[in-house]
């Protein structure tokens, strides 16, 4: 089999007529295969000459996958995840991998924000679907602060963070953030006043999670963040489930440390059903969908080959995570 191979592994999309349309005008000569999660078989069968391979933030490939590719150039990962790829034996083989770094910002911050206005304004919980009841000032029972009050502090600010930094400012929130990769005339440059970690935590009324999940950080955020937020803030993860320790978030919020918290991340994707989150009520979580706008999915799938065929051509691409 001497046929340019490029394999996507994938099971979120029903097309994929952007990558095709791009590969055969890139790549004239390449046969795309398409494969699921579960997709050992199909690696005995075909995948093991794969010149390429697009895949999913969900696929996992681990060292015994790629001890098993012989042609292999690029794993290219639709997404900025790439925490199921074992990019060390790759790096090893000589295999590159890429993500696709801050191209839903703007998807992401506007998920944010609706978080917090979902909790400032809390409209569904005032909807009328019958004409009674109390009208006016008597119907609501706590009266909060305008969201212009209000200080928002990101955790992690690098494109993502920064983006949301400017919608924030726009809303007239005062915004703090924490990141030590980013020097402080950055942030400041971002309108983002920088902060310790502690600090952050102190002084926030509502917590945004935007760091890469790495061994470092994983469960970087726990019982000892909750206890110092108060009992009036929220926190928002659009980064990874397992940045935070969920146990201590659901102890967190069940125990009226924090007022709740919005999730489109959680420590099991996609879950199995029985996790003890789905029992607590002041935690909203959402299907991993912060990310989706007809304009992100463009450019996710339109970048992922891109990369992919940097990666063919030997080029170094910009979003190469294992250089």
């Amino acid at each position: 089999m001497n046929d340019l191979l490029v394999w996507i592994i994938d099971e979120e999309w029903s097309d994929y007529e952007v990558e095709k349309e791009l590969i055969k005008k890139l790549l004239p000569d390449a046969k795309i295969r398409h494969s699921g999660y579960d997709y050992k078989k199909d690696l005995e069968e075909f995948g093991y000459q794969a010149d390429l391979i697009l895949a999913q933030v969900y696929t996992k490939i681990d060292k015994e996958v790629i001890d098993r590719l012989e042609k292999c150039r690029g794993i290219a990962v639709y997404g900025g995840g790439y925490d199921r790829i074992d990019i060390d034996a790759a790096r090893e083989k000589g295999i590159m991998v890429t993500n696709v770094q801050g191209y839903c910002a703007d998807d992401l911050a506007e998920y944010v924000m609706a978080a917090i206005y979902n909790y400032n304004k809390k409209i569904l919980s005032y909807r009328i679907t019958d004409g009674k009841g109390v009208w006016g000032a008597g119907a609501v029972s706590h009266i909060v602060h305008r969201v212009s009050a209000a200080t928002l502090f990101i955790v992690g600010c690098g494109t993502i963070g920064r983006t949301l930094a400017k919608y924030a400012a726009g809303a007239g929130m005062k915004v703090i953030g924490y990141d030590l990769h980013v020097p402080p005339e950055i942030l400041k440059e971002a309108g983002i006043e920088p902060v310790s970690w502690d600090e952050g935590f102190q002084m926030a009324d509502y917590v945004s999670v935007h760091v890469k999940y790495t061994k470092e950080t994983h469960h970087i955020i726990g019982e000892k963040e909750f206890a110092e937020m108060k009992p009036t803030a929220y926190l928002i993860n659009t980064a990874r489930g397992n940045i935070l320790n969920e146990t201590d978030l659901i102890e967190a919020v069940e125990k009226k440390e924090i007022a709740g918290a919005t999730v489109d991340v959680i420590s099991v994707e996609p879950p199995k059903g029985d996790e003890n989150i789905w029992k607590c009520s002041d935690i909203i979580v959402t299907p991993h969908i912060s990310y989706i706008s007809e304009e992100s999915f463009h450019t996710l799938k339109v970048r992922t080959v891109e990369n992919a065929y940097k990666m063919f051509n030997g080029e170094r691409p910009d979003d190469l995570v294992n250089g």
